[in-house]
């Protein structure tokens, strides 16, 4: 199985696309943990992407798309992934249709969880303070949240187009949402 993770900043894609890969037996993508394990090891990347993160923007599409092209071709990629964060706007939603058109592959769903945005501010800055994220300060946090609205909100039209759109109701009990998404993608 191969999904997409749509949603805004708080939505619970990670925490969700964290119990989802072990039900489907996938692997989980994080383009945000990816991102923070290169600014953590200090690649030329994660110099770069930390600039735009930390300024509550997106990391160019360019670099993204070049590192998902290399890691979508590795070898535990083969059986079905989750993407979680990826893509976050149209050029990157179309850089992935080539990457998967080249694998000869195709997306099966693109799960969009939604939420009332107080709910998302809430679970954002509690977050921050426990993780202790730069990113997830209330400032940064409607800033993330006016560029999900500009730039990835668009993409649940994208992927309605495509007939794989699955949207689910993001709040409630962790268990009772993996539930929703489970019942529906299968």
């Amino acid at each position: 199985m191969r999904l997409v993770f749509i949603g805004p900043p708080g939505a619970g894609k990670g925490t969700q696309a964290e119990r989802l890969k072990t039900h489907f037996k996938i692997v989980h993508l994080s383009t945000g943990y990816i991102l923070r394990e290169e600014i953590n090891t200090n690649t030329g990347l994660g110099e770069k992407a930390k600039t735009f993160m930390n300024d509550g923007q997106l990391v160019p599409d360019d670099l993204l798309l070049e590192k998902m092209n290399n890691r979508l071709r590795q070898d535990d990629c083969m059986e079905g992934y989750l993407l979680d964060g990826f893509p976050r706007t149209l050029p990157q939603a179309q850089g992935l249709d080539s990457i998967l058109e080249d694998l000869n592959q195709s997306l099966d769903r693109a799960v969009n969880l939604t939420a009332d945005n107080d709910e998302l501010i809430r679970r954002l800055v509690l977050r921050g303070q426990k993780s202790g994220r730069d990113d997830d300060s209330p400032d940064v946090i409607r800033k993330r949240q006016q560029v999900y609205r500009d730039q990835t909100a668009p993409l649940i039209d994208y992927y309605r187009r495509q007939q794989i759109l699955t949207e689910v109701n993001g709040i409630g009990k962790i268990s009772e949402i993996t539930d929703r998404i489970i019942k529906l993608l299968t």
